[in-house]
């Protein structure tokens, strides 16, 4: 085979030509030498330095890319890297999603707020803060909580998280007047898109989370409790999928959630029944994981939820941040490479401060 005849690396990943200059670094079949390919697209992040290549330069990359994490078990701490580089979204610009224009459009769409109160407990409190539209996301508010979620995967000293609504109701999905603003099929996606990857990574914070549902959690709202770890409910709450009455089915994630919580046929019926889940019935299908009391000096639904949740995140906060992260991983990658990372959160504790003070304490059997 001559060097024109060679085929470019698009043939084999996607089939299509590109210029020849990548051919040999895949032909030599080195791994090391596939390195530098990533690192120079690496500087600010992948996905913002590929904005500046042609499309089909991007989807080559973004092919090489997943050929890369295939690459074999001992390359795979860089396989992982990889990996982690791309793992908190589900969408970029390889998928035609313009973060900053969905930004835009969603922010001419303003009320209410996403309020964000960080505890030296260790536990924090997310607010869906419009109770005149019963905690509905405008636009502005689907903005906002991207920029909270941010704020949580910088705070190192934070374990657990709770979501709730204001004004005793959890959340009614999306607010109809900015749904009715972008009702054409493009933007639909592109909303879509930003809050899959919003609430992809709310779930995939190295934070324990806890949906607190008073009153009602319907459409997105019901997606949204999906998207943390558990859900307490209020006894008179309600948890409801209306998608079907507006003509929809989930477009947060919910419904790919919901079938890892309570499995595929309590899914059918929950979306295509648009069934009312009450705390029995939740707590039947294991899509709740307890229910408030009621009774006076039970203290309020806030300090129940903070107390329930205090009794799983007691320690240091690496150690609980390690313990969402491998169970994270279990629940989402292949097996193989679930234990893999288990063994690299396993060396981060391992040795250190806690695990020094516990062994000289011998509280193991205590």
């Amino acid at each position: 085979m001559t060097a024109a005849e060679e085929p470019s690396i698009s043939m084999i990943v996607l089939g299509r030509s590109v210029d020849s200059q990548t051919w040999p670094v895949l032909k030599s079949g080195g791994f090391q030498m596939l390195k530098p390919l990533y690192n120079r697209f690496q500087g600010d992040g992948f996905q913002s330095n590929t904005t500046r290549l042609p499309l089909s330069s991007r989807m080559v990359l973004c092919a090489l890319r997943r050929q890369l994490l295939k690459i074999n078990r001992g390359c795979g701490a860089w396989g992982r890297l990889l990996q982690r580089q791309s793992s908190s979204s589900v969408y970029s610009n390889i998928h035609g999603f313009d973060q900053v224009e969905i930004r835009e459009k969603l922010q001419a769409f303003p009320g209410g707020s996403i309020d964000l109160l960080k505890q030296d407990s260790g536990i924090a409190v997310l607010t869906i803060n419009n109770p005149s539209r019963m905690n509905a996301f405008s636009g502005s508010m689907m903005v906002d909580l991207e920029e909270k979620v941010t704020q949580l995967e910088n705070w190192t000293d934070g374990k657990g998280l709770i979501v709730q609504g204001a004004a005793q109701t959890f959340c009614s999905g999306s607010d109809l007047n900015a749904v009715r603003a972008i009702s054409n099929p493009q933007d639909g996606m592109k909303m879509c898109m930003f809050m899959q990857n919003s609430l992809t990574r709310l779930l995939r914070l190295p934070l324990m989370s806890v949906a607190l549902v008073e009153g009602r959690a319907l459409g997105g709202g019901a997606e949204l409790t999906t998207a943390c770890d558990f859900r307490l409910m209020a006894s008179d709450s309600v948890i409801q999928f209306v998608h079907k009455h507006m003509g929809l089915v989930p477009g947060w994630g919910g419904a790919a959630r919901l079938v890892h919580i309570v499995r595929s046929q309590n899914a059918l019926k929950l979306l295509g029944g648009a069934l009312k889940v009450d705390p029995k019935l939740g707590l039947q299908i294991g899509l709740a994981d307890g229910v408030l009391e009621a009774e006076e000096g039970a203290g309020t639904p806030l300090e129940q939820a903070e107390n329930w949740l205090s009794r799983y995140i007691k320690g240091p906060a690496p150690v609980i941040r390690a313990v969402k992260k491998v169970v994270l991983s279990g629940r989402e990658l292949p097996l193989s490479e679930a234990l893999r990372t288990e063994k690299d959160v396993f060396g981060t504790v391992w040795g250190g401060p806690a695990n020094l003070e516990a062994l000289a304490s011998k509280s193991k059997h205590k």
